[in-house]
């Protein structure tokens, strides 16, 4: 399991997760919700 680190929920590694690469690593994310907060957070 990944920690999403946006909101610290726990996701399962599935071929479905909702995953974003950047600088040679892979994050996992609950929601579509979280990824956009990881890559467009707000200032």
């Amino acid at each position: 399991m990944a920690k999403d680190p946006i909101c610290g929920m726990f996701v399962e590694e599935k071929l479905d997760s909702i995953r974003y690469s950047t600088k040679g690593k892979e994050y996992l994310f609950c929601s579509n919700q979280c990824l956009h907060e990881f890559i467009e957070p707000e200032k």
